[in-house]
């Protein structure tokens, strides 16, 4: 009987043993896969771009005036650390230098002169009011404007577009606010997720749900469309579905972040609110991580 007791100690151990090594190696396999966004020797948006914004359907001045300012902020030395250019830094890190963001042309569409409904096709022609070299036109939807794809599968996305003679080519973004559509979706932290953990939402900084989400999401598209503007540049995976510069650190805004929570960030004493960059006009953004080329990493501000 003791025999067959220290047998069955033994076969325990043993298996506690290989449980414990086949875990180590899962871990290691796990921990050797970097995260690395080739370079596909296309061309980048590097000088100075300028931005055009193209407001289509009931946006307020206040409105406009943070996403305004947000862009402004990107290149901007005087807001306190950590600041939004400081974010935007990391993109120097990426081949051919410096992309200086400048705010252009304003083009708004208040009376939704295309309807309520769009398609990627309608996209494409609000964006080309702005067309021009080396700028990026970005297309901003209303909360109660629906575009192919919103909600489902993007709460924003970026292209590029040709001239009629097919020798230039012109970068555009869209973005929609998602304010009634779907904020657990493209407006999260700020709201509480569709799925997983239902941790309390995060105070908007700037007190608007819809636009704070915006700015994630144009964040992660600007991003996205000077490293990668033409599908040839930084990226991992297949061309048609790429993990880009911010998309490849989804859902970090600050150390400690795993999925459902979005890591350590700052809090105003004031408002409440949560941030992680300051920018112009004493305004505050929260901004989702960066992938850091010299490192191989997500890189937060705080």
């Amino acid at each position: 009987m003791a025999l067959i007791c220290r047998l069955a100690i033994l076969f325990l151990f043993c298996s506690i043993r290989s449980t414990v090594a086949s875990s180590r190696k899962l871990t290691a396999l796990v921990e050797q896969q970097p995260l690395v966004l080739k370079y596909h020797n296309g061309a980048l948006l590097k000088g100075n771009i300028v931005v055009n914004l193209i407001w289509y359907g009931q946006f307020t001045p206040i409105q406009r005036s943070v996403i305004v300012d947000f862009i402004q902020s990107l290149n901007s030395p005087r807001a306190p650390l950590p600041s939004a250019s400081l974010w935007w830094k990391t993109t120097e890190k990426y081949k051919g230098g410096v992309s200086t963001l400048v705010v252009g042309k304003q083009i708004l569409h208040p009376q939704y002169s295309l309807g309520k409904s769009l398609k990627t096709t309608h996209l494409v022609a609000l964006a080309n009011k702005g067309n021009q070299l080396n700028a990026i036109n970005v297309v901003l939807t209303a909360k109660d404007v629906a575009v192919d794809g919103f909600c489902m599968s993007r709460c924003g996305t970026h292209g590029s577009t040709r001239s009629r003679d097919g020798k230039t080519r012109s970068a555009y973004i869209w973005v929609g606010n998602s304010e009634t559509q779907c904020p657990g979706q493209c407006a999260w932290p700020f709201h509480q997720p569709i799925y997983g953990p239902q941790t309390p939402p995060l105070v908007a900084p700037n007190g608007d749900v819809g636009v704070d989400g915006i700015i994630i999401n144009l964040a992660t598209l600007l991003a996205g469309t000077v490293t990668n503007p033409f599908n040839n540049g930084y990226f991992q995976g297949p061309a048609t579905a790429p993990l880009e510069a911010v998309s490849a650190c989804t859902g970090i805004f600050g150390s400690g972040a795993y999925p459902g929570y979005p890591g350590e960030v700052l809090t105003d004493k004031s408002s409440g609110a949560s941030y992680n960059a300051n920018g112009v006009n004493g305004r505050k953004y929260l901004l989702p991580a960066m992938w850091d080329p010299q490192t191989s990493a997500c890189k937060t501000l705080v």
